[in-house]
């Protein structure tokens, strides 16, 4: 297990908010920053919510490293439209975060160990990197052998969340056809993200 992975309880009380939207989240509990000094906060600077607004995002798609995040903000800066919508749309093509809106996955980091661990088809091929990059028309499955797995039976059946419309998703089949791309206002964010404070960070 990763320190990453260890660690992502204290993204959310770190960042302030109920990142994933979830009933048990450790934050609903304590909604106070980790640390015996979190008391000592100061107002923000511009720097400080732009800071913030990376970090939010960034650990939202599964704490992404930000040697992966800052490229995923160059190729976003390359694509044609806003960067801000381009940014969201890389990220929303990422295969773990795919499984994950198509709850064959509880959490981000559960879609990436089922993807590491050879679970996952991409167009009946195995894939095991989370962040291979889905086309539309895409079609991504659980495997025949892993359809019995407890962790994505429980992950179908959350009734706290549903599957965006750009995702259509069998879960009779245990599948899931990523149909387009989606702009900032269809994804099902539980809380509010500015991509724009992420373009202005690394735009400095």
């Amino acid at each position: 297990m990763t320190k990453r992975i260890r660690s992502k309880s204290k993204i959310e009380r770190r960042l302030g908010e109920n990142l994933w939207g979830r009933p048990k989240s450790p934050f609903n509990k304590r909604s106070y920053p980790p640390g015996q000094h979190w008391q000592r906060r100061r107002k923000q600077t511009d720097f400080g919510l732009q800071l913030q607004g990376k970090q939010k995002l960034k650990g939202y798609y599964g704490n992404i490293s930000e040697r992966r995040f800052r490229r995923y903000y160059y190729e976003a800066a390359r694509m044609r439209g806003d960067t801000g919508e381009c940014l969201i749309e890389l990220l929303e093509r990422r295969l773990d975060t795919v499984v994950y809106r198509a709850k064959l996955a509880s959490t981000v980091f559960a879609a990436r160990q089922l993807i590491s661990h050879g679970h996952i088809l991409v167009n009946e091929k195995r894939t095991k990197i989370p962040s291979f990059s889905v086309k539309d028309d895409s079609v991504i499955r659980v495997t025949d052998k892993s359809r019995n797995l407890a962790i994505i039976l429980e992950a179908s059946a959350l009734p706290e969340r549903d599957a965006p419309p750009y995702i259509e998703v069998d879960h009779k089949e245990m599948s899931a056809k990523f149909i387009h791309a989606p702009k900032l206002e269809d994804v099902p964010f539980p809380v509010r993200m500015e991509p724009n404070l992420v373009i202005e960070y690394y735009s400095r």
